[in-house]
């Protein structure tokens, strides 16, 4: 009876071990920000995944088209366009961590970035463990 009960606890183990983590759903792509301000490519960049600013839909309120919030005097005067905002992406399970740059405030946030089920993603700023979510779509 014990040798059995072994053997079964054995083979479940092996069972789970065999089995391959779940993979992160891709988050490659272009998609629009909320409220469709602009569109993010998301691609691989080395063995990380980033994300550019490619394109405004909607022209930035203060008409202002370069990185001038940037804390460091010397990246003031770079374009918004080709900005990389989002950097050093990697998988854990389902959900995809990085850093969110945010050009409005010029701050760098820690970030998280989940593939939603109906083409969406959440992207999510976060500060020690206070974070907030935005939902981006996917544009075509």
């Amino acid at each position: 009876m014990r040798l059995s009960a072994f053997a079964a606890i054995l083979g479940a183990s092996l069972a789970l071990i065999a089995t391959p983590a779940q993979a992160s759903e891709s988050i490659q792509g272009q998609w629009y920000t909320k409220g469709k301000r602009a569109i993010v490519t998301i691609a691989p960049c080395g063995q990380n995944i980033c994300g550019r600013l490619t394109r405004f839909i909607e022209q930035p309120k203060n008409g202002v088209t370069t990185d001038v919030n940037n804390p460091d005097p010397a990246l003031r005067k770079r374009k918004l366009v080709g900005l990389p905002i989002l950097s050093g992406f990697v998988a854990d399970g389902r959900k995809w961590r990085g850093k969110i740059y945010d050009p409005e405030s010029g701050k760098t946030y820690r970030s998280i970035v989940t593939a939603g089920k109906n083409g969406t993603l959440s992207v999510e700023g976060c500060i020690a463990m206070f974070c907030q979510a935005q939902t981006w779509t996917a544009a075509k």
